[in-house]
């Protein structure tokens, strides 16, 4: 739905600004006269600062929206009212894009709609899960407890994400140092070493030597379509993965890797485990959580093992039987899984699952970093010294030559 700037004035003469959704310029001015605001001015929001540099606006990151959850059920429990928590929350954020979100959500809520209908509207701020969640809570008449237990996975989920992160970060940073350095060498120092080999004369030379010497001819003179080939190839990937046979390769090949593969997956266990967990503890009937937890798997051979295991459940199973068959998760998961939905405490055992597979995860990083540290060293060391050997070998022929004669 298209969305307005607006200026009015109240009752009081008080001149107001806001945004607000609606099907037309006078679909909203009839919104602002129903809420006793005459409108001076109504415009479609693109026209406005902000929109004509939307591209550049601020993203709402995991923090903000932390913090936002925390004082908000803070407010909730304090007995301030739902309009009132809106409008002070929106009124003290630095973000500009959550302000502006903050802002409609107050606006629908005044016209009528629930919260959770509300924050909706927003999926690129409040996900699926934070939306059921909230929704929940409302039905419930819990929204403040609904709010903290929702903090409290928003924070786990974030540092979880910020481990895996930060293990490939370090591999990553040394790969690019390489590169450069590697290209840097054959564009810049090999030539040099070419030139100084055609004064001396020394005939043919060594086939390692010549293929460097090569490499670095094609990089100085064809790398604007080197170039364009990584390019394109780096095209060709993004669509393979836009496609759902694509996708569900590499995701299954992720899991699969020597390396990454493990840690990946105690990362599936601890967020399906801790999703699964606390949407169960908000109320939320177990179809509609394994739903969301499938659309925030992150991965499409997750997401498809989930929807077949609810498939299962609605026909009548339990959860960990058809949960055995995906393999996704691990026997002694899947038993304690069992155990939970006999003893009634499904939601708990859950949450001790999601407690232990973090810290195994944390353990699981540690490990994947040493063990990529030396992997690393060997690479380089490979590469770099192979192309520095295959450059000296023509002047160890020489010398030998030398002292021959």
């Amino acid at each position: 739905m298209p969305v307005f700037a607006w200026e009015g004035r109240t009752r009081q003469g008080t001149l107001k600004k806001g945004v607000i959704e609606a099907s037309s310029e006078a679909a909203a001015m009839m919104q602002l006269r129903g809420q006793m605001i005459v409108p001076v001015s109504v415009r479609p929001k693109s026209a406005s600062g902000l929109g004509k540099w939307k591209l550049f606006a601020p993203g709402v990151s995991i923090r903000d929206l932390v913090v936002f959850t925390r004082q908000f059920a803070t407010m909730i429990d304090a007995g301030l009212p739902l309009v009132q928590c809106l409008e002070i929350q929106a009124e003290q954020q630095q973000n500009k894009t959550f302000r502006e979100a903050l802002g409609r959500v107050k606006a629908d809520v005044e016209q009528g709609s629930t919260f959770a209908e509300s924050l909706g509207r927003h999926p690129k701020i409040f996900d699926e899960l934070y939306v059921n969640l909230v929704t929940a809570g409302e039905v419930g008449g819990v929204l403040d407890t609904i709010l903290n237990r929702l903090a409290v996975y928003l924070e786990k989920a974030d540092s979880l994400r910020r481990k895996v992160k930060s293990a490939m970060v370090y591999p990553t940073t040394v790969m690019v140092v390489a590169i450069g350095v590697l290209v840097l060498l054959l564009v810049k120092v090999i030539p040099v070493f070419e030139k100084m080999f055609k004064d001396f004369g020394g005939g043919k030379l060594p086939a390692p030597t010549q293929f460097v010497i090569d490499l670095s001819y094609t990089m100085r003179n064809y790398l604007p379509f080197v170039i364009a080939g990584l390019v394109a190839i780096f095209v060709v990937v993004k669509l393979i993965l836009r496609s759902r046979r694509g996708r569900l390769a590499f995701d299954g090949m992720l899991l699969k890797l020597p390396v990454l593969g493990p840690v990946l997956r105690k990362t599936v266990v601890a967020r399906f485990a801790r999703t699964m967990g606390t949407l169960l503890a908000s109320g939320v009937p177990i179809l509609d959580s394994m739903e969301i937890v499938a659309k925030t798997a992150g991965n499409t051979v997750v997401s498809d093992g989930i929807m077949f295991v609810r498939s299962r459940i609605a026909e009548g199973k339990d959860l960990a039987t058809p949960l055995m068959e995906t393999g996704l998760m691990p026997p002694m998961v899947v038993q304690m899984i069992s155990v939970g939905e006999q003893t009634g405490a499904l939601d708990a055992m859950l949450s001790k699952i999601a407690d232990f597979y973090e810290e195994e995860v944390d353990v699981a990083v540690a490990s994947m970093t040493r063990l990529i540290e030396p992997l690393l060293m060997v690479f380089l060391g490979t590469v770099i010294g192979g192309l520095v050997i295959a450059m000296y070998m023509p002047i160890f022929e020489m010398a030998g030559n030398i002292k021959a004669g």
